[in-house]
């Protein structure tokens, strides 16, 4: 599917004009015309418009300015974001001056955000300290239990009830038994890919724009592999357009992914094959080719 047809930065022209007319921004925050980030990346790499696909992937070394877009293409369009964009004084100034050109509608379809790797740590975060308030109730427990059998207790009034009952248990059960029953379920025994991964599937749903930034991070080859799948299953049957920024390999050669090169001036298309990154991993593996 695709709901965003292109994006269009300002151009250098545009960019000069504003700067050499000395916004009162820089003249109030002490910036240089060299400190003016947003401005003063994109017009050095002769990129203008992005013209995009079902599936756009952006490549770039690290600096290359691939987050910078993917968070400019998001702010202008107002997508949903769990993580706060680090916005600058001149982020809003250089918004207006950013167009885009939607296939239906005035606005991106419901649903649509970007999706960082702080959004990723963040999620994992937020289930280690929930795994570990967990982790601390079981060895309390674990206590309960021990006191509990250590010694008779007599039932002397109806408030009683209720620990006696529970001591009674542990005479019934093990351990392991007495505590399970009382813990709630943990969220996660995965490891920090396997969970990051499902936070991708459980994020992406259908008939919506996605941009993400570098989804390849904590993700194992294999991980990144079934992401791709899933990425190209999203696009091709579930309505779901995707703008990624990667270095990753596998994510660089989705099928009929439109991929951009961020590193090259002026920036270009490129198939996959050709990308500095890909050919660096080529190289390596066929230099120890014989140890296969």
């Amino acid at each position: 599917m695709l709901f965003l047809k292109d994006f269009c930065l300002p151009s250098d022209s545009v960019e000069g004009a504003y700067l050499t007319s000395f916004p009162h921004k820089l003249e109030m925050q002490c910036y240089s015309h060299t400190n003016v980030y947003p401005f003063k990346i994109f017009p050095q790499k002769g990129l203008e418009r992005l013209s995009l696909e079902p599936i756009t992937v952006i490549y770039g070394g690290n600096g290359s300015g691939k987050s910078t877009l993917l968070n400019i293409i998001a702010e202008k369009l107002s997508l949903d974001r769990s993580a706060p964009f680090n916005k600058t004084p001149f982020t809003e100034e250089y918004l207006r001056f950013c167009k885009y050109h939607l296939a239906f509608g005035s606005s991106a379809p419901q649903g649509s955000r970007i999706i960082t790797s702080d959004d990723v740590f963040d999620f994992l975060i937020d289930i280690r300290a929930i795994n570990e308030g967990i982790d601390r109730r079981r060895d309390a427990l674990f206590e309960e239990y021990d006191r509990s059998r250590e010694k008779e207790y007599l039932l002397r009034s109806l408030d009683d009830i209720e620990e006696f009952r529970r001591r009674n248990e542990t005479k019934r059960r093990t351990k392991s038994e007495y505590t399970s029953r009382r813990l709630p379920k943990e969220l996660d025994g995965k490891s920090n890919g396997e969970s990051a991964y499902v936070y991708f599937t459980q994020q992406i749903k259908d008939n919506a724009l996605y941009l993400l930034d570098e989804p390849e991070n904590s993700l194992s080859a294999k991980l990144q592999l079934e992401l791709a799948k899933f990425i190209e299953e999203s696009a091709r049957f579930y309505n779901c357009q995707f703008i990624i920024s990667t270095h990753s390999p596998f994510l660089l050669s989705m099928s009929r992914a439109k991929v951009y090169d961020l590193d090259s001036v002026p920036v270009t298309e490129k198939k996959w094959t050709e990308l500095e990154n890909v050919r660096i991993y080529y190289d390596f593996f066929k230099e120890h080719m014989g140890e296969f």
